[in-house]
């Protein structure tokens, strides 16, 4: 089956925050981050969008036609300020468990390598949508794109994705990052590939981020 993919739009981005955070729903890591499940669901969708809304500036945003999938990534080729007025916007996406949040920020960033790379920052699929290969067809989208543009990939990844990621050619090169007991996510970077008798562009020069609030795929 051929999945199609596109870029979002500006006024989808309720849209793929909601699929974000009914991806994370369930994961370990989000019940850390929003130990409070009545109130779960509303934090990740607010806290995600405000990084899809700075993706849409600078970096790439692509979603399945039916929107039950999406990816949301930056382009890292010098060091960005966070999302405009981060604090204040977190602190009232969050509330109190904006302290979490930025733990996690601090974290992935201080795992993020120096040199210049594309960020897969989210990569979510519906639960409902789930084992139809969704993922895989925007990972492949994204892939083909890095290689043209001879861009190494970095992400870190919840250990669901890993095996999805490893099959892309993404490699654990880093330790394992654990914010909580019983949270585990994977640093992980793919080379760039370029195709057989095409010779290698340079990267077009576009503004990138530190992407520091981002969250694993």
């Amino acid at each position: 089956m051929t999945h199609h993919i596109r870029a979002a739009r500006w006024r989808e981005q309720d849209s793929v925050a909601a699929v974000i955070a009914e991806a994370l729903q369930r994961t370990p890591l989000a019940a850390w981050l929003v130990p409070d499940e009545e109130e779960r669901g509303r934090v990740l969708t607010d806290v995600a969008k405000i990084w899809v809304e700075h993706a849409l500036f600078f970096g790439d945003v692509y979603v399945t036609t039916d929107l039950a999938a999406a990816a949301v990534c930056f382009h890292r080729l010098r060091p960005l300020p966070p999302p405009v007025k981060y604090t204040t916007r977190l602190a009232t996406a969050a509330g109190p468990h904006a302290e979490r949040i930025v733990a996690l920020d601090d974290i992935i960033a201080s795992s993020q390598p120096a040199h210049a790379h594309y960020h897969l920052a989210y990569l979510a699929v519906r639960p409902t949508h789930q084992r139809a290969g969704l993922g895989r067809a925007l990972l492949a989208h994204l892939t083909s794109r890095t290689d043209r543009l001879d861009l190494p990939s970095w992400t870190v990844a919840l250990p669901d994705g890993q095996h999805l990621l490893a099959q892309a050619g993404y490699d654990i090169t880093q330790a394992t990052v654990q914010p909580s007991t019983g949270v585990t996510m994977h640093p992980m970077s793919r080379s760039a590939q370029q195709r057989s008798g095409t010779p290698p562009r340079p990267a077009v020069p576009r503004r990138s981020s530190v992407h520091k609030g981002s969250s694993p795929t």
